[in-house]
């Protein structure tokens, strides 16, 4: 009995024994389906135990990922944040040391310190508000870096290449709504075939990394196309080029990541050269930026290479009427700015003027001066009648220069002047950092004499109807004059009066004998080149003006205000 009573025992722990292997062995096959299927991820203790970061926390460690901003600009880059976890990002902060060093046009002071521009009064020019950028996990923005790259080795059949990996958004703001992305037909076109100037013009997935010299047309497949040239309305002089970056437009189907995307198109150009003489301001780069950017309606992006903050502070006014956004400066910025349509160099047809015929909606130099007079509150858009003279007497400024083609005899020009009834001012032309100040004195003005010279470039501030004199010194230098001064007045609707001096009103009778070459064949100095004509006839050359002679130019411009 108790034998029987064991076996059955052993057989009822044998039985159980099985079931449970059953049991162990549908739990592990179980295990191993679901593990396949789906891999599980455990934390690890650590970061189980580490203290989880709030929303703003993360935020933080995304800008510092992507841009270190100095401390003292914490409250402005707060004023920069997009929604979520997007964060508008000026790329230029970090550079503020050197912008201001740039443009502290240092000024000795009687304490032997150095004087700076109030940064106050020029952030709002140097700030950029014409972009937005998204800013991700610094892991996330490796991972999608690798995946760009990946995809952009990949031909593609749209005309227009839309990268799904980068989100940016929009800012929404009354000076620039947020707008559709629409499909834009990509184009690439150079043209090196104009005397004055080279030009790209291009529309795609343009990128344009800062501090650099590369505009890069995304294209697929690649071409290989590179076009390297100087962004500068002064082709072929080689003076003024050693002053201006080469920049290259090249195709490519690798760049790199966009950081900051516009809505707008870019023009990019260089302030290099002979900016810093007036003539050379005007005729080499703001009539040709009026006359490439004036279409754009303010909706353009300025990219300014060679930038001297100091000169675009001077002509803030031009450009702020030029575009709603401040300039960014291509060789301090370090952002990687991507367009949808770019043009690399400024258009540019005549010395100080414009053709209309090969200018964009027919712009003329009448459309120009409607413009200067508007951007810099000009009160005078056109000239006094007859009727409006009868309370006062008509206005005339001499510009009187300081060092070469001076007047030497000044006062009795300026009292020949009076005595024909005139109001006589007499300035150095020297425009200094406020032009508005001086244009406001031309424009008040019905005529204005000048010998030959940067000074006469003020003509693009009188009224339409005033009259410009011209003194054309010794040395066959009318062509010039007119090329440089005439045809641009006229272009302007102004009067034109040129007078040129014989030898007797020239200083160089003082250093030359009467059959010298340079009074009996002065064009033969003009064949050894401009340099030798310049020294000859413009640097070492002062007036002396005969005034029985110059009463009767006088007496013309009076016709043409009583007219």
């Amino acid at each position: 009995m108790v034998n029987q009573m064991k076996l059955f025992r052993n057989a009822g722990q044998s039985q159980r024994f099985r079931f449970v292997v059953l049991v162990i062995g549908c739990f592990l096959v179980s295990m191993t389906f679901i593990v396949v299927s789906r891999p599980l991820t455990f934390p690890s203790l650590s970061s189980m135990l580490r203290p989880q970061k709030s929303d703003a926390e993360r935020e933080k460690a995304a800008d510092a990922s992507s841009y270190s901003a100095p401390s003292t600009e914490k409250k402005k880059e707060e004023n920069f944040q997009g929604k979520g976890n997007h964060t508008i990002v000026d790329p230029i902060e970090d550079d503020k040391t050197g912008i201001d060093e740039v443009m502290g046009m240092s000024t000795a002071t009687e304490s032997g310190e150095r004087g700076r521009w109030n940064y106050e009064l020029i952030k709002p020019l140097l700030l950029p508000r014409s972009f937005t950028e998204t800013t991700v996990e610094a892991e996330e923005e490796r991972t999608d870096r690798d995946e760009d790259h990946n995809r952009m080795t990949l031909p593609t059949v749209s005309n227009y290449t839309i990268d799904d990996t980068v989100q940016v958004e929009t800012k929404t703001t009354p000076e620039q709504p947020a707008r559709e992305v629409k499909a834009v037909e990509k184009m690439l076109s150079c043209d090196f075939s104009d005397p004055r100037v080279d030009i790209c013009e291009m529309s795609g997935d343009i990128r344009i990394p800062g501090n650099s010299s590369e505009v890069i047309f995304m294209e697929y497949p690649q071409r290989d196309q590179a076009f390297r040239f100087r962004p500068y309305a002064r082709k072929g002089d080689q003076t003024a080029f050693g002053r201006v970056r080469e920049l290259t437009v090249k195709s490519s189907t690798a760049a790199p990541q966009c950081t900051v995307s516009h809505n707008v198109p870019a023009v990019v150009f260089s302030t290099g050269g002979y900016t810093g003489n007036l003539f050379h301001d005007f005729t080499d780069v703001l009539i040709p930026l009026f006359l490439t950017a004036r279409q754009y309606d303010g909706e353009v992006q300025f990219v300014v290479s060679d930038m001297n903050s100091w000169w675009v502070y001077k002509y803030r006014r031009l450009f702020q009427k030029l575009s709603k956004y401040p300039p960014i400066d291509f060789d301090k910025d370090k952002g990687v700015h991507c367009f949808t349509k770019v043009v690399v160099g400024l258009r540019a047809n005549k010395e100080l003027s414009i053709d209309p015929a090969r200018a964009p909606n027919g712009y003329s130099m009448v459309d120009f001066g409607k413009f200067t007079r508007s951007a810099l509150s000009l009160e005078r858009e056109s000239m006094s009648n007859i009727e409006d003279l009868a309370g006062r007497r008509p206005r005339i400024l001499i510009i009187a220069r300081k060092r070469s083609r001076m007047f030497v005899n000044l006062i009795e020009i300026a009292q020949l002047a009076e005595q024909l009834g005139f109001e006589v001012e007499v300035n150095e032309a020297e425009v200094g950092s406020d032009v508005a100040q001086f244009a406001k004195l031309v424009n008040s003005v019905d005529v204005m004499v000048g010998v030959h010279g940067a000074g006469l470039t003020n003509l693009v501030f009188l009224p339409p109807n005033a009259t410009v004199i011209q003194v054309v010194p010794w040395g066959g230098l009318e062509w010039l004059s007119m090329l440089d001064f005439g045809d641009p007045a006229k272009d302007m609707k102004l009067n034109y009066v040129q007078y040129s001096i014989d030898i007797e009103e020239s200083s160089l009778i003082e250093k030359y004998p009467r059959d010298h070459p340079v009074f009996k064949d002065p064009f033969s100095f003009h064949k050894q080149g401009f340099h030798v004509l310049r020294s000859t006839f413009m640097a070492n050359q002062n007036v002396k003006l005969d005034i029985n002679k110059f009463k009767s130019v006088l007496w013309k411009a009076l016709e043409h205000i009583i007219q």
